[in-house]
């Protein structure tokens, strides 16, 4: 599968970097770069890409409003917050935005090529260390407006378990779409952005062990 994807990110060398050692990889296409978070909400809406690599400092629209902005106009793109600090804000923040993950500059190339092709297949990925700290930052909703049908909730234990799109059709028995269909129905269920957050929903509602570090 190819995956199509937007690098955002204020500093030049930074893009060309990412541009070299990404473009590398037959699998991942860039489609698009941006200089800020502007953007990058706009290179999303137009071209679709499977994942966006958003910078979270940058000028005219830092990354967590654009992370915000992509999901809410087109929330068929993943979004991997990528920065030079870990922080509990920064993360729960990000999350709260709707990134599928957060990684750190330093991170080795065939970690980060492997982080977005797993975004771009739907899989959540919590660290026990991440879940920990993402559990006491970010609530979720203690109830909703419509529960989950069994079928659903199914689909949710397994994207919580870090299955990505395949394995959950493959687990049920289901196509590719109508997991992506139950996934957006979750979401709107819930009233979160994202599946990080539909996967914590999950781990602190005991229908997912929860992680420990």
């Amino acid at each position: 599968m190819l995956v199509r994807i937007v690098i955002a990110d204020d500093h030049g060398v930074v893009r060309q970097g990412l541009r070299m050692f990404l473009g590398a990889d037959p699998e991942i296409e860039i489609v698009g770069e941006a200089r800020n978070g502007a953007e990058a909400v706009d290179l999303a809406v137009r071209l679709q890409p499977d994942v966006v690599l958003m910078d979270l400092l940058m000028p005219v629209m830092d990354g967590i409003q654009a992370t915000a902005a992509v999901r809410r106009q087109a929330p068929g793109v993943e979004v991997l917050a990528l920065t030079s600090v870990l922080e509990d804000r920064s993360v729960s923040d990000a999350v709260r935005a709707g990134a599928i993950g957060y990684l750190l500059k330093d991170t080795e190339a065939h970690e980060l090529r492997r982080a977005i092709k797993a975004a771009a297949a739907g899989q959540v990925q919590l660290s026990p260390q991440a879940a920990e700290r993402l559990l006491r930052e970010v609530r979720t909703p203690e109830r909703i407006a419509e529960p989950l049908t069994e079928r659903e909730t199914d689909v949710l234990r397994l994207l919580a378990q870090g299955k990505s799109n395949k394995e959950i059709s493959q687990a049920l028995n289901i196509g590719d779409q109508t997991v992506k269909s139950h996934v957006s129905h979750i979401l709107d269920k819930l009233g979160v952005p994202s599946r990080t957050q539909a996967a914590l929903y999950a781990i602190q509602n005991g229908l997912v062990n929860q992680p420990r570090p």
